[in-house]
């Protein structure tokens, strides 16, 4: 007992001259380190929020974290990717979402089918000699967009095409005359019984 009073006497000297001379006595070294600790993620996470917010922006806002997570890690910067979720969060950002697949062929059971003129030979000996029709979508941030194109196969070159935000018969009807009318204008016009046109069995141009 003597001994622990003793060594309590030495103690309170010591404190008390640090207070006098406007020393504050030292934190606990457990908090000091728990408060580096926090410190260190806090900034490692302000770091990461740069970078995340950086390979969002340079890849269009299209990115969730999965391909955030992999785009980081291939530039070196080491991360897990429930961390790259978490900040992503904290951020306020999300990835596109894929939506629901378009259709745009679409065969109307009721309607007559023309014969296929072709049988899968696409070579032309001559231009305007087979013409191949078809449309596609191309997804935008405003919508999808319809694009209707008219191919001379002998040149594999596109003579008529058009484009419309609906997949009505009016879309590869214009595709067919911009056609028409190019190689009109070239002084070329399709000769009557030599020009194939070959499509789909899409009701919107299911005509051959």
């Amino acid at each position: 007992m003597d001994e622990h009073r003793g060594r309590l006497g030495g103690v309170e000297p010591i404190c008390r001259v640090l207070s006098e001379h406007g020393c504050s006595i030292a934190p606990s070294t457990y908090y000091a380190f728990n408060n580096h600790a926090v410190s260190a993620r806090s900034l490692r996470d302000m770091e990461l929020r740069e970078l995340i917010g950086k390979a969002y922006e340079d890849n269009f806002r299209v990115y969730g974290a999965r391909k955030i997570w992999r785009e980081l890690n291939r530039l070196g910067h080491a991360v897990a990717r429930c961390t790259v979720e978490r900040l992503m969060r904290d951020l306020g950002i999300t990835g596109a979402v894929r939506g629901k697949r378009v259709v745009t062929t679409v065969p109307d059971p009721s309607a007559a089918r023309a014969p296929d003129l072709v049988d899968r030979d696409f070579v032309a000996s001559a231009p305007n000699r087979c013409w191949v029709a078809d449309f596609t979508h191309v997804a935008t941030f405003a919508g999808v967009v319809y694009v209707a194109f008219v191919v001379d196969t002998f040149s594999r070159r596109i003579v008529g095409w058009s484009a419309a935000t609906t997949k009505e018969t009016r879309l590869v009807l214009d595709a067919l005359e911009m056609a028409l009318w190019q190689r009109d204008r070239d002084g070329r016009p399709p000769l009557p019984g030599e020009l194939i046109h070959h499509s789909d069995a899409g009701s919107q141009g299911g005509f051959n």
